[in-house]
């Protein structure tokens, strides 16, 4: 399977899926549909399992999905069974609180440095972590072969702080800066902006 082939909207879901599946496993449920599994979602049947189709059979007719099973393969097929490392750029109140959440844990990902350039936030710590020079970062960064970055910088820092990722070999970013970044074509990149989101939700309120 070439993961360049499968469309983003449908690995965008697969993570949805896999949380709902992990609910229902904590719920003591043991077996699903498509059909409750797009009502939890709020996905048809008929897209969840077009999704799945493009990974293979994962599913009976009749008696739908063992849970335990198809977790095991959104896991692989996810690539978490593996721990990744995460740097984050940007030790302000965004960086501080991504550094503390509980979250990553057993979930596939493990925050593992902090980066300012701040001389005031440099050499400080936030729980386990000492910030970092962020004028160390590339060397430092490509030496522990880290692949996923965080950038909780201002907008104005972002693009520069994107691009000492990328050259430190870096090559999947999740961005809270409000800019859109001009990177390789081969660099994943995901933004969050709660301000979007909130004017999103603002359309729809009565």
């Amino acid at each position: 399977m070439d993961a360049n082939n499968i469309p983003d909207i449908v690995v965008s879901r697969l993570p949805q899926y896999l949380q709902t599946l992990e609910q229902m496993i904590k719920e003591g449920k043991q077996a699903t549909s498509s059909q409750e599994l797009g009502e939890r979602i709020g996905i048809s049947a008929a897209q969840i399992r077009k999704d799945l189709s493009h990974f293979g059979e994962f599913g009976k007719q009749g008696t739908g999905y063992y849970i335990p099973f198809l977790i095991d393969q959104l896991i692989a097929i996810l690539r978490v069974k593996q721990v990744w490392e995460i740097v984050i750029v940007g030790a302000g109140d965004l960086g501080h609180a991504i550094a503390r959440y509980q979250g990553f844990a057993n979930r596939g990902f493990r925050v593992s440095m902090v980066f300012d350039n701040d001389p005031k936030k440099i050499g400080t710590s936030i729980g386990k972590f000492v910030v970092q020079d962020m004028t160390h970062l590339v060397p430092v960064i490509h030496s522990a072969g880290i692949k996923i970055g965080m950038v909780t910088v201002p907008a104005s820092m972002a693009q520069v702080v994107a691009e000492n990722l990328v050259k430190a070999g870096v090559c999947a970013i999740l961005s809270y800066a409000p800019i859109k970044l001009n990177l390789p074509p081969n660099i994943q990149v995901q933004y969050i902006d709660p301000i979007i989101q909130l004017q999103h939700m603002t359309y729809y309120i009565c």
